[in-house]
């Protein structure tokens, strides 16, 4: 059995876009594909990929892109 989220903290590359403050989503999958720590997505429906927040936001404070 997969591990369980609040369904509130899941979220997709344009809110994490608009929590960081980045004006272009894309930015999101950029990071993705050049930070190998980012965080992998939690669950993907075809070309949607959806994260859960705590840890984006880890990551996030941790390479300063949130203070």
């Amino acid at each position: 059995m997969g591990r369980r989220l609040d369904i509130d903290l899941v979220v997709g590359s344009s809110e994490i876009a608009r929590r960081l403050g980045v004006s272009r989503l894309q930015v999101v999958h950029d990071w993705r594909r050049r930070h190998g720590d980012f965080p992998k997505p939690v669950a993907q429906f075809e070309n949607v990929y959806v994260w859960y927040w705590p840890e984006v936001e880890r990551w996030a404070r941790k390479t300063g892109r949130l203070p």
